[in-house]
């Protein structure tokens, strides 16, 4: 009764358990529970919080995401990029350090389920491949740069990443020994060991090596090497809810906004590369889950989290066939927490530096900075700008920078596509398409036909593309089909009335065929196109209203100027509506 009330209420999946299926989920998400441990402690570490929030993070995360996202696969952890974000924003600064990161994920969880619940999920085709892959690009390195210190047990000094990296390599002496075998040694496991039968368990086996060395080493008497429980403690108990700080709420709510985009477009990735059984994919509904895991991880003190590819890929290669799996993990997290804490405390930083490092590098492809690059000068310059300034500057403002290139990528590519065609209307009823005219002639009927978006970025273009206007462009006509436009936009009314207007000038005439009736509308708005100009609207059977409009401008055109008389500056803004009605025929010459 109560699971049937929350489903009609809050749409919770309907199999979150399948008895065929119940072996192979809870193996898998043993798996995934065991690797995550390791994992979300580095995501902490990654984040430049407690390292136990990162457990938090995955374990609640992976439970409150479960139960409402749409791809029943999709695994709601912390992410490189989204952790990085965490590290910008200097959570340190606040009186509460703990309810601010609270906050933080409270509030990324609040703005991912508003784009969920208004489907926004379509919007994020308008980011760029140029963009995403500077973007994710510099968060691999920076991932890298970030754990040196940790890696080498070097307390590195620098603005940002780049200038600590640099500040290391200016003191190479400072590097503890110790601390880099340890690394080094994590690392070696784990290139090996994932190329075993292991597989992504040999990940957790080879941190857990590179903490038994920096237990034989600090016992031979180093004693340089970091712990967990040297920067944390981890308690054999779950958390107590905490509540969010609402004083924090408008200083987080970018950093929010950038965590949620992140998050979103990471987990469309997920969505796509491992949809439901039955072929589906819900983008929107797993919005609203990953949104969930977020508020989960936020009132039970963990990193913001969103869909994870690495740890969704592992679930399902183990043999996960259930979203159960995903609850068995979190499950097993808990367990690891309450049981194992004090072993928790003993893993080593630099080996999960090393595992961090790891993780950077593969992030890194090269193979797509290339192909970017050979598509054109404008995406090579949008990725490369991208990568650079995610480089120097807080993550949250990246982000930004790159939707904004996004955008304006979108708009230059969109403006250059845009191409007018002259359409030569055939006596047997064929039109042949070819270049318009350099310059428009005497007499003359030149009907065009823009293929491409027509709005504000591609005004120029389309009346560049338009026939000049010279004294001898007199009695003529030049016809518009814009069928299929939406909307003119101000910028586009300018360029056709003013066009017109100077086709007036010169005794000559604009007709505009479109099959829109708002842009009829706006078009007769403030009389737009002036004394010279007309417009037809088109109906459902193509090139009806083009033809009747061509047939009625050659008729004009044919017109002697002593015939026309006071007629030839007829009345302007007639809206041709039906084809039959007769419009403008030639002893009234009205268009």
């Amino acid at each position: 009764m109560v699971l049937t009330w929350l489903r009609e209420r809050i749409h919770l999946p309907r199999h979150l358990f399948d008895r065929r299926t119940a072996r192979r989920d809870a193996a898998a998400g043993a798996v995934l529970g065991i690797e995550s441990v390791p994992d979300g402690l580095a995501s902490g570490l990654l984040a430049g919080v407690n390292p136990v929030a990162g457990l938090y993070g995955y374990l609640f995360g992976l439970a409150g995401g479960a139960l409402f996202t749409g791809t029943a696969a999709m695994a709601i952890q912390g992410t490189g990029a989204m952790a990085i974000i965490v590290a910008d924003v200097d959570l340190d600064a606040y009186d509460d350090p703990v309810r601010a990161l609270a906050t933080l994920s409270i509030l990324t969880g609040v703005v991912m389920i508003v784009a969920g619940a208004l489907r926004l999920g379509r919007l994020l085709r308008f980011v760029s491949k140029s963009v995403m892959t500077g973007f994710i690009s510099a968060v691999g390195i920076s991932i890298v740069l970030g754990q040196l210190d940790n890696f080498t047990g070097y307390d590195s000094q620098g603005s940002n990443r780049v200038t600590a990296a640099l500040d290391l390599l200016l003191h190479l002496r400072g590097i503890d020994l110790a601390s880099l075998v340890v690394g080094l040694t994590t690392v070696a496991g784990i290139l090996v060991l994932q190329r075993t039968r292991l597989g992504a368990t040999g990940l957790v086996v080879a941190v857990a090596a590179g903490s038994a060395l920096a237990a034989l080493l600090n016992a031979l008497g180093s004693d340089t090497v970091a712990l967990v429980a040297d920067v944390a403690e981890v308690p054999g108990s779950l958390p107590l809810p905490v509540f969010p700080d609402l004083s924090a709420t408008l200083d987080l709510l970018l950093p929010a906004a950038a965590l949620a985009f992140v998050g979103l477009v990471q987990g469309a990735g997920v969505s796509a590369g491992f949809p439901n059984p039955d072929g589906t994919t819900r983008p929107s509904r797993d919005f609203i889950g990953q949104g969930a895991g977020n508020i989960a991880s936020g009132l039970f003190r963990g990193v913001p989290v969103g869909g994870s590819m690495s740890a969704t890929s592992l679930v399902v290669g183990a043999g996960a066939r259930n979203r159960f799996a995903l609850l068995v993990a979190a499950a097993v997290m808990a367990a690891v927490i309450v049981l194992f804490a004090s072993v928790v405390e003993l893993v080593a930083m630099p080996a999960l530096a090393g595992l961090l490092i790891v993780v950077g590098v593969s992030t890194v492809k090269p193979a797509k900075l290339i192909a970017v690059g050979k598509t054109g000068p404008v995406p090579l310059t949008v990725m490369l700008t991208t990568l650079v300034l995610t480089l120097l500057m807080p993550l949250q403002y990246a982000v930004l920078v790159g939707v904004g290139l996004s955008v304006l990528l979108f708009v230059i590519g969109q403006s250059s596509r845009l191409v007018t065609r002259r359409l030569v209307m055939g006596a047997d009823d064929r039109v042949i398409e070819t270049n318009p005219p350099g310059s428009l002639g005497e007499r003359e009927v030149v009907v065009l036909q823009p293929y491409g978006p027509i709005f504000f970025a591609t005004a120029s273009s389309l009346r560049s593309q338009m026939p000049d206007l010279t004294p001898a462009s007199r009695r003529s006509v030049v016809i518009l089909r814009l069928r299929g436009a939406d909307d003119a936009g101000a910028t586009l009314l300018e360029v056709l009335g003013t066009y017109a207007a100077g086709l007036g000038d010169l005794g000559s005439r604009l007709v505009i065929v479109t099959d829109n009736e708002r842009l009829v509308r706006q078009l007769q708005t403030d009389d737009t196109l002036g004394s010279a100009g007309s417009v037809y609207q088109g109906t459902a059977v193509i090139w009806e209203a083009t033809r009747k409009a061509y047939e009625d401008a050659v008729t004009w055109v044919a017109q002697d100027d002593e015939e026309s008389g006071d007629q030839e500056r007829p009345s302007a803004g007639r809206t041709y509506r039906d084809p039959h009605e007769g419009d403008w025929p030639p002893d009234q010459m009205a268009l």
